[in-house]
């Protein structure tokens, strides 16, 4: 059967219109040369900025407890209080002992007063005059000490309230209403549940290559598809001579509920190789069964973007990102969506990814 030659053009365009229309929209990235990191993986234990004991200053008996297991108090919120009663007696004793003595004082201002008026006209002598002011003198001594001992008094009895030191969650109590609680005894355990941090005991190796701005991804057990940043705040320069590790102490940035003191967490940490190279995102990499690793790589010819299959060699993994040893070049564009059923030579329509 013969082709009409016209019908043939027209059939041509009409393949052509098609075939445009069916390339494979792909997103790409270029491939950079950047610093590299070794990922490192580490489990570790939430803990708190403060963890404390709670004892009251004098002995007492418990006369109210305001708080129980799983309280969350602020500073200065008081927890129990011990009977008070002979101590409140005993201040308002001196109160009245300060208030006697001010008046006494007045008193002998007074007469000091008007004894210098009369000494000013000749009609008192110096010397009653020196005894007067002895007095006074002496009245303000009086007056010091009653107000000191007021003070002392108002002291003994707030040391009959026990105050939260801290903001936290009350974890423990120790003592029940009624009971003689002794000076320095513990009545309650309270943890600080705000600027957390994870402690994390690491291998001697990565001692000098660990930066406190090294990148921590930090998680739970409880929820791992939650991810919390961190920022190293302490490395402790002391090695444990039995497991050869040291401490890392990580500040959680941001935390919920989810993350609580005692906690059991896992962290990702970016340790710096010292050493440059070629990184692609994770994405861009296929790998087959029979241990291949490839990248399809985008490029342009005659107005028309095309890929090719790649064989790579891989390093180091970290975040979204991987190495690549062998088989690319810094600058080439790497296919990172819709690399799936790609095939050598095929024609794409290119969208660019992030940082193009």
């Amino acid at each position: 059967m013969r082709l009409i030659p016209g019908f043939c053009i027209l059939l041509g365009i009409a393949f052509s219109g098609q075939s445009a229309a069916t390339d494979i929209p792909v997103a790409a990235q270029v491939a950079q040369s950047q610093p590299i990191f070794v990922s490192v993986q580490l489990t570790g234990t939430v803990t708190s900025p403060s963890n404390s004991t709670l004892s009251t200053s004098t002995s007492g008996l418990v006369e109210s407890i305001y708080v129980e297991e799983g309280a969350i108090v602020e500073a200065e919120a008081v927890l129990l209080e011990l009977d008070a009663k002979l101590v409140e007696l005993q201040l308002k004793n001196m109160q009245a002992k300060y208030k006697q003595e001010k008046i006494a004082m007045q008193d002998a201002e007074r007469r000091r007063d008007e004894a210098k008026t009369l000494f000013a006209q000749k009609s008192f002598s110096k010397s009653s005059l020196h005894l007067l002011e002895s007095e006074v003198a002496e009245k303000q001594a009086v007056l010091q000490q009653a107000a000191a001992n007021m003070e002392l008094q108002k002291q003994i009895l707030s040391r009959h309230r026990l105050k939260a030191p801290f903001a936290g969650v009350v974890s423990k109590k120790y003592i029940e209403q009624g009971e003689w609680l002794a000076e320095g005894d513990g009545a309650f355990e309270l943890v600080a549940t705000k600027n957390l941090r994870a402690d994390f005991y690491v291998a001697e190796d990565y001692f000098s290559k660990i930066k406190e701005d090294s990148l921590v991804q930090i998680w739970s057990n409880a929820n791992r598809e939650n991810f919390y940043q961190g920022h190293i705040s302490a490395i402790v320069s002391v090695l444990d001579p039995v497991t050869r590790t040291f401490l890392l102490r990580v500040k959680i940035d941001k935390t919920s509920r989810e993350i609580v003191p005692g906690m059991s967490v896992n962290a990702l940490l970016q340790v710096p190789t010292g050493r440059h190279g070629i990184v692609v995102p994770k994405d861009a990499l296929l790998r087959y069964p029979d241990g291949r690793v490839i990248v399809w790589t985008v490029s342009k010819n005659n107005e028309t973007w095309t890929v090719a299959e790649r064989v790579v060699k891989t390093g180091e993994s970290f975040g979204a990102n991987m190495e690549v040893r062998e088989g690319l070049t810094a600058g080439e564009q790497v296919v990172v969506r819709g690399n799936e059923s790609l095939q050598n030579g095929q024609s794409v329509q290119l969208q660019l990814g992030k940082g193009q």
